[in-house]
């Protein structure tokens, strides 16, 4: 759709590549799921839906038109308003993916104008240290979407208010200052095709077909495209999978058998970001999900990327080389910093709370709380940056007990925990109580608090969720999964070793021997309710698993 509004003749053959791809990959419901493995929803389906109108492939594909108007019919009943109701109702509050969908819808249209929500783009004109304050109507790491896409609804749906109108007038220009700044040198922002694509359409749709913004954000979609024709969610994970892999080899104990250590140690540390970032104005020691111009850091990967560089630095710390000891101190005293007042830790920014991707989460907050106590510990027991250990040790004695008063105030009746970024689609509202528990528990095992009543609630939820195959899925019920299986294995085979855990253990086995380990499944949310699946997560998450009860055993 963005080419296509840019110039469609210029990208004629990336555009029907795409419809082709689209039309190949349809659902055999009519409909299109997020990802090729993924059951068919409304949003996807519009958007699907949208592409085809706007660059006029229904001719080229009538039976492909015949289908999903059949499952939005069904879905989402046969007027454009309907319809536009049932994209708002499946986000709620949350703005951020449901107006740029109906935004596009309108651009095709399918839907008129009026069903597409204004944004306040205007407040993008704040200091960065003010958006906490101003009650965004979408998460924080969206302004992009906030700018272009508010200057694109307000262009083709004027405010009766006009001193609004007026206000808005005024903040175009500044506001599209900020959406430059804040664009990467890869021009896509994020690394993401959605979102790049998304800003793109929109400020064509509000009438700038010219602009650097423009130019940078399609030579990042022609460059970014898939040799099938398809464009992948997010260019790569590669900071992230790197680190999972370096921890899951070290939780099996066979780091020593990488040659690579030294390489992989010195890569991780230049991926530390050591100036301000422009996007969310995040403070210097923290990582991103890749090692593109695009990412952001966040405080999933900060504290995974801690673990990474303390068990690749084991045989420099030995040699009494403690270089990598300032990345360590950087690294933990960010993750702190963002600690909220509830006691939990956000992704991106602290103190947003107002919208779900930007509060608590009980996974990042476990994931902090390993890394960090393994870091100070480390800094304590090998004294580098300053006397005594890290200088952050007395903000993390204060910050570790507030994060538990957290989890235990999480912890749902039936002693699961949620995560943020993950879910199932077999389970009901998409939630993952499996992968989320798993995640808790290893901070309780990996800290010494197995005798608390959270961490053994937590163990007898996993224990009555174990599906009859031996295996685990996202929740009860759910068909059992490489991923959540290997999961809850490495955190019962030291918590709850016996019976389930070795059903567990042959689940997975023959999950090996027969191949299927290298089946991945659609758990990761990218944007709300968007999925993902990632190959090297089974693999991953089933060395870590296999090798934990090797070691057990």
């Amino acid at each position: 759709m963005a080419l296509h509004l840019v110039d469609p003749a210029a990208h004629h053959t990336l555009i029907a590549g795409g419809v082709r791809w689209l039309a190949d990959h349809q659902n055999d419901d009519g409909g299109w799921g997020d990802t090729t493995k993924s059951f068919s929803n409304i949003s996807t389906t519009m958007l699907c839906r949208a592409a085809l109108a706007l660059t006029a492939a229904e001719k080229n594909h009538p039976d492909t038109l015949r289908r999903v108007e059949a499952y939005l019919t069904e879905h989402a009943g046969a007027t454009p308003a309907a319809r536009a109701e049932a994209i708002r109702r499946r986000y709620g509050k949350d703005r951020t993916f449901s107006v740029p969908i109906l935004m596009a819808c309108a651009l095709a249209g399918l839907v008129p104008w009026a069903e597409a929500p204004r944004l306040p783009f205007e407040l993008a004109c704040l200091p960065q240290s003010w958006y906490r304050f101003a009650r965004l109507p979408v998460v924080s790491y969206a302004l992009p979407a906030l700018i272009a896409i508010g200057q694109c609804v307000h262009a083709n749906r004027r405010s009766w208010n006009p001193i609004r109108n007026f206000v808005r007038w005024v903040a175009r220009s500044r506001s599209l200052t900020v959406l430059r700044r804040i664009q990467p040198t890869s021009g896509g922002y994020l690394e993401a095709t959605p979102l790049t694509s998304f800003v793109t359409m929109a400020l064509v749709g509000a009438g700038r077909r010219d602009g650097a913004v423009i130019a940078d954000g399609v030579r990042f979609l022609v460059s970014s495209v898939r040799p099938d024709g398809s464009w992948p969610i997010d260019t790569n994970l590669a900071t992230w999978v790197t680190t999972l892999s370096v921890n899951a080899l070290a939780t099996a104990g066979d780091l020593e058998s990488l040659d690579t250590k030294d390489a992989i140690l010195g890569w991780l540390l230049k991926q530390q970001y050591t100036e301000r970032h422009p996007y969310t104005d995040a403070d210097p020691g923290g990582w991103a999900w890749t090692d593109l111009p695009g990412g952001v850091p966040d405080c999933d990967d900060t504290p995974g990327a801690v673990l990474a560089v303390l068990a690749l630095g084991e045989a420099q710390a030995a040699k009494n080389d403690r270089s990598h000891f300032r990345n360590l101190e950087a690294g933990v005293k960010w993750a702190l910093d963002l600690q909220n007042r509830d006691g939990g830790f956000p992704t991106f920014c602290r103190g947003w709370g107002v919208l779900p991707f930007d509060r608590s989460g009980s996974d990042l907050t476990a994931h902090a709380l390993r890394a960090v106590c393994r870091a100070v510990k480390c800094g304590a027991d090998a004294p580098g940056p300053a006397p005594g250990g890290f200088t952050a040790t007395g903000q993390a004695d204060a910050g570790v007990p507030r994060a538990f008063a957290y989890l235990a105030r999480e912890q749902r009746a039936d002693g699961s925990w949620l995560p943020l970024w993950f879910g199932n689609q077999h389970a009901p509202d998409d939630i993952n109580p499996v992968y989320g528990t798993a995640r808790v528990l290893a901070a309780y095992r990996d800290l010494g608090m197995t005798d608390a009543p959270e961490c053994q609630r937590g163990v007898t939820y996993l224990l009555g969720v174990q599906n009859a195959d031996g295996g685990w899925g996202g929740a009860a019920g759910c068909p059992s999964s490489v991923e959540e299986t290997a999961l809850v294995v490495e955190v019962l085979a030291e918590l709850a070793p016996g019976d389930a855990v070795e059903r567990g253990l042959a689940w997975l086995v023959e999950a090996v021997e027969s191949g299927r380990f290298r089946e991945p499944s659609p758990i990761g949310f990218y944007f709300a309710k968007l999925w993902y699946f990632e190959k090297l997560y089974p693999l991953i998450f089933t060395v870590a698993a296999l090798g934990r009860a090797a070691r057990g055993l």
